[in-house]
């Protein structure tokens, strides 16, 4: 049974740039973003159920994980959605063929990334795992590649098919615009991007016996370098096992990324 999971965030999607000190809060750059992941998780699930998937789960997976039109997606996918579980990919195990990533985004800190940040732009300026920095799409491959399944492809703006690429080069990629700084971006027009996912997903497809699973050499060390000594105060309070490295940053040794996501 082939069986295959796609994460959505909002960020990354054609023609999404947010506006200075609101991000996505506005509501009609919300409500775009929202239409816009639909359309292109759509795109991806299709292309993988034409393609001959038996199971594809669409997670919802941008804030409270209730973003998408769950009515517009191919009724033949199924949808995760909502926040309980505090780790990645929840219901996923080593039956899966393979995941997917449409709207994600690029690490904090990376020139000309649309919206870029790893996972709280207000918390955190960088995060690293042994040494390096990481962002999300790194992190999220390496949950799934703990449990052995690949990352077969990633829909972002420019910086974040770099970024993907630059640790996994295998990766199938649709870049979705262009970022010119955190708030400006030229991008292609919102249905052609819906093309090129559905496309290329359907190669992803068919090449993904070449795909290997991305995994962090173990055991981990994670550092978080947050924006606030508050948030610094507060891992050192409320979780057991970090160690602080100066005023702003804590440090952490696990056995296994999913340890910490």
């Amino acid at each position: 049974m082939l069986r295959f999971m796609i994460a959505t965030d909002c960020e990354g999607a054609a023609c999404v740039v947010g506006r200075p000190g609101q991000g996505l809060s506005h509501p009609s750059d919300y409500q775009f973003a929202c239409d816009q992941i639909t359309r292109e998780a759509d795109a991806a699930a299709r292309a993988l159920l034409d393609s001959g998937a038996d199971e594809v789960i669409v997670w919802d997976n941008h804030g409270w994980m209730q973003n998408i039109h769950y009515e517009k997606l191919d009724k033949r996918c199924k949808i995760m959605l909502g926040c309980v579980d505090e780790h990645r990919w929840t219901g996923m195990d080593k039956s899966f063929a393979g995941v997917l990533m449409v709207g994600y985004h690029s690490m904090s800190g990376t020139v000309g990334g649309v919206l870029s940040h790893s996972y709280s732009s207000d918390q955190y300026q960088y995060i690293k795992v042994n040494g390096v920095e990481v962002g999300e799409i790194e992190i999220d491959a390496a949950m799934a590649g703990e449990m052995g399944v690949p990352l077969l492809f990633v829909a972002s703006d420019q910086a974040g098919v770099d970024e993907a690429k630059r640790f996994m080069p295998h990766v199938r990629t649709v870049a979705t615009k262009k970022g010119f700084g955190w708030h400006l971006a030229v991008s292609k027009h919102p249905l052609q991007v819906v093309d090129e996912i559905y496309d290329t997903v359907r190669q992803a497809f068919d090449g993904r016996a070449k795909a290997k699973p991305f995994r962090f050499r173990r055991p981990v060390v994670i550092e978080r370098r947050y924006t606030k000594i508050h948030y610094a105060d507060l891992a050192m309070f409320e979780k057991v096992g970090w160690q602080r490295v100066d005023a702003y940053t804590v440090r952490r040794k696990v056995s296994k990324i999913s340890d910490c996501y």
